[in-house]
C-alpha cells in the first residue's frame, strides 16, 4: 500500500496528528501489516491537503506548539474505499532474518539454533496472547478504554484479521515446536560429515 493510503486508513479511524499516525503503524493495530516513516508521512499528508482528502485543523497545547490534526473529508473517504476495491493485492511474500539464518543451519551450533527457535517460540506465543487479549478487552458493547484501537476489535474485519494473526502465529510456533528436535538431529548429523564442524 502506498502512504497515502496509509494516512486514509488511519484516518478512517478519527482525527489524528502526523504523530499518531506514526503510532498507529508503529505499536498500534495496523503495525501488524504495515508501515510508515515520519519522512513518508507528512509528505503524504501534504499532498493530500492538496488534493482536498484531508483537513487539518491547528490545535492549542498548554505551553507547547500547536499541534496539527487532519481529518479525512468525503472525497478523501470515497478516494480510500476506492484503494480498497481497486485490483486484488500482490500475493504475499515473508521476509524473515529468523528463517534467513534458519536456511543456513548448518553453519550453525544446534544450541544455538535451538536458543533462537526458542525464543521465537515464545515472541509469537506472545504476539498471539496480546492479540487475543486486546480483541476479548475490546469486544462488542465493552467500553475499551481511550486508547489508540479503542473499539477496533468492535468491528467484522479487524475481529476477523485478529483471529488470522492468533492463527498464523500459533501455528508457526507449533510447527516450530514440533520439528525443532528433527531439525537439530539433522544439524548434528551434516555438521559431523563436514571438516572442522564439530556437533555441541
Amino acid at each position: 500500500m502506498d502512504v497515502r493510503t496509509l494516512c486514509l486508513a488511519a484516518l478512517s479511524r478519527g482525527d489524528a496528528t502526523g504523530y499518531e499516525i506514526k503510532k498507529m503503524y508503529e505499536s498500534g493495530p495496523l503495525a501488524h501489516f504495515q508501515g510508515a516513516s515520519f519522512g513518508s508521512i507528512y509528505p503524504a499528508l501534504s499532498r493530500l491537503l492538496d488534493d482536498g482528502l484531508v483537513q487539518a485543523e491547528a490545535r492549542e497545547q498548554d505551553g507547547r506548539p500547536d499541534k496539527k490534526v487532519y481529518r479525512l473529508t468525503e472525497r478523501g473517504r470515497e478516494a480510500f474505499r476506492g484503494a480498497l476495491t481497486g485490483p486484488p493485492p500482490e500475493p504475499e511474500t515473508i521476509k524473515s532474518d529468523l528463517l534467513f539464518m534458519l536456511m543456513f543451519a548448518t553453519e550453525m551450533t544446534p544450541t544455538h539454533v535451538t536458543d533462537l527457535i526458542k525464543a521465537r517460540v515464545t515472541e509469537l506465543r506472545s504476539l498471539a496472547d496480546r492479540i487475543e487479549a486486546k480483541a476479548s478487552d475490546c469486544g462488542v458493547g465493552d467500553d475499551c478504554g481511550e486508547t489508540a484501537s479503542a473499539g477496533f476489535f468492535r468491528e467484522p474485519g479487524p475481529k476477523f484479521v485478529a483471529g488470522y494473526g492468533v492463527t498464523i502465529y500459533r501455528a508457526a510456533a507449533d510447527y516450530m515446536e514440533r520439528h525443532q528436535t528433527d531439525l537439530v538431529r539433522e544439524i548434528e548429523t551434516a555438521r559431523a560429515a563436514l571438516p572442522n564442524m564439530a556437533a555441541e
